[in-house]
């Protein structure tokens, strides 16, 4: 090894790396030399250098030589392995523990993974491996290297080693009683007596780590969760949960205090669901607020927070997945004067957003809207906001009675769940406001039927009900990586688009997976709706033995577009997946 390690520790050249790119025809020889001259500022790698140029392939398509390009290019022509280096696939604890952070800075390494026989380590220096023969030595250990961006390397090695250094500092200073803690109700009675030090440095940075991580991955939730012997951090991006860290057990309980501390939670009470909020920035300055909701379990408190921010909850309607027509018939319902406008879906099908971006465009200064939430999601300076508080007595259904002291012209109520609320709700559409609310129910058309279950009588719903949209998020093909594909099978599109069969595209479109999307093929979500505006024939049918299915054969009639037929004109113009719509729109 000895005797190869003279040949092997050669590092790469400006120069040599520019003849590479003018033989393959990346930029021309011209470039090449104004590049190799240009000394504007001092860079740590030449492909910083090259990046920094922001030069465009001469190669069609012209694309802009990125740095993760070019290192990925220069992998290929070199014959070596390439990593995209991603956080969520990273075991930072273990790979953190094969060296120590001034090993890792000294020679500019990364390790990325590690099992019984191999580690494996990113270097923005392929060639120089000397350091890898004395870590197989010592670790006992293949070391198999691989060509990452350099940036991404001094980055992350940053970032894992504070990490990890936070959690063994923060996990020491949890030691001795609470080494003896090994179920629920021993951490309730050690926290009583305040053993758990949420504003400890460690716990600080640990939990600022986890909530800027979050942004950065564009992560819309953030679960923690306690198991028997780790607790693990999963973040939920693009509708999908991604596991990032596993953090041991005593010191997630620091971590949990700390984040009920910041949410005004009452830290030390473990036995009751608590509901709370934070705001905070990105670091890019942007305003963030997070909702934080603890539940009990049986090893200890799950945290959930559900990440919002002005630009998310507010948004234009085009960018939410409206096409003209839907935008239309939701305009119409919503312009009315007074009446009831219904959204449905599942959790976390994107209900709040509609209704906070509606609200947002009907609140002007003439108009007064108030809502009543359970929880507040966003706080929005133009309307007038009321928590639910049900040990207080303040639910729904008093909140509306409230509301309607409050000369409102539009009133948003969170959720209607029973009668009482329901039927307040009547009441205020009826007495000359406009209502928007939402309900749990598979499409539009059975919001009817459910109003009907919950005891609101058919004369009301016909009198108040304005229109009901049911919808539904799906993912969005990556824009970097998307391309065309076969058409759609026959038997699969019929599927999607029954009863209205709408016409088959010539082609399709798919997606490969590339960096941006972390090799999903997916980048993003957007609606897919299904807006039924009550028209005089389904008013007639709205009594109390209305049937579901007649209701929904008469909406279509009248233009109501299903689920299932937006996704495939979703999937006709290139948006999404069959797949895709497949997975979230109801069975017929």
């Amino acid at each position: 090894m000895a005797n190869s390690a003279p040949r092997a520790d050669r590092r790469l050249e400006l120069r040599d790396i520019l003849k590479l790119m003018v033989a393959e025809g990346l930029v021309s020889t011209v470039t090449a030399e104004r590049v190799a001259r240009a000394r504007t500022r001092r860079f740590e790698h030449p492909l910083e250098q090259i990046a920094d140029e922001r030069l465009h392939s001469a190669k069609p398509p012209g694309k802009l030589l990125t740095l993760d390009a070019l290192v990925e290019w220069l992998a290929g022509r070199l014959g070596v392995p390439y990593l995209h280096i991603d956080p969520l696939k990273i075991d930072l604890g273990a790979v953190t523990a094969t060296m120590t952070n001034a090993y890792a800075e000294r020679y500019r390494i990364l390790p990325v993974a590690v099992d019984r026989s191999t580690l494996t380590v990113a270097t923005g220096e392929p060639f120089v491996r000397g350091w890898a023969d004395e870590l197989e030595r010592v670790l006992k250990l293949e070391v198999r290297l691989v060509f990452a961006n350099p940036v991404d390397v001094r980055r992350y090695a940053g970032e894992f080693y504070n990490l990890a250094r936070s959690m063994k500092k923060a996990q020491e200073s949890s030691q001795g009683e609470f080494n003896l803690a090994r179920n629920f109700e021993q951490l309730v009675e050690l926290g009583r007596h305040g053993q758990l030090d949420a504003n400890d440095r460690h716990v600080v940075h640990i939990v600022d780590w986890l909530w800027q991580y979050a942004f950065e991955q564009r992560a819309s939730d953030i679960h923690v969760e306690p198991r028997r012997d780790v607790g693990l951090v999963r973040f939920r991006i693009d509708g999908v949960l991604h596991q990032v860290y596993a953090i041991p057990t005593l010191v997630l309980t620091a971590v949990t205090s700390r984040i009920k501390l910041l949410a005004r939670m009452e830290i030390v009470e473990r036995r009751r669901p608590q509901d709370g909020r934070i705001k905070t920035v990105t670091p890019d300055g942007s305003e963030v607020e997070l909702r934080i909701s603890t539940m009990p379990t049986a090893f200890g408190e799950k945290i959930v927070m559900r990440i919002f921010s002005p630009e998310v909850l507010v948004r234009d309607f085009t960018d939410l997945g409206f096409t003209p027509d839907d935008r239309t018939r939701w305009e119409t319902m919503t312009g009315a004067p007074n009446g009831i406008v219904l959204v449905t879906g599942p959790t976390g099908s994107g209900k709040t957003t509609t209704l906070y971006s509606t609200l947002k465009g009907l609140a002007t200064p003439e108009v007064n809207v108030c809502t009543i939430e359970d929880p507040i999601e966003m706080i929005e300076p133009a309307f007038n906001q009321m928590q639910v508080q049900s040990s207080i007595g303040v639910d729904f259904a008093s909140g509306v009675r409230t509301l309607l002291r409050q000369d409102p012209d539009i009133i948003m109520v969170g959720e209607i769940r029973d009668r009482d609320t329901g039927e307040m709700a009547v009441q205020a559409a009826l007495t000359g406001h406009l209502v928007l609310s939402t309900l749990h129910t598979n499409d539009a058309p059975s919001a009817v039927t459910r109003l009907l279950d919950l005891g609101i009588p058919a004369y009301l719903i016909n009198s108040t009900l304005l229109g009901v949209m049911a919808q539904r998020l799906v993912r969005t093909l990556c824009p970097h990586c998307r391309r065309p594909v076969d058409a759609p099978d026959d038997a699969a599109w019929d599927a999607l688009t029954a009863p209205l069969h709408a016409a088959k595209p010539a082609t399709a479109m798919g997606a490969s997976g590339c960096l941006e999307c972390r090799m999903t093929g997916y980048f993003g979500r957007v609606g897919l709706y299904e807006i039924m505006v009550m028209t005089p024939a389904l008013r007639r049918m709205v009594t109390r033995e209305a049937d579901d299915r007649a209701i929904r054969e008469q909406a279509i009639k009248d233009g109501m577009k299903p689920l299932r037929v937006s996704g495939a004109v979703k999937v006709a113009a290139g948006v999404t997946t069959i797949e895709e719509v497949m997975k979230v729109v109801p069975l017929e």
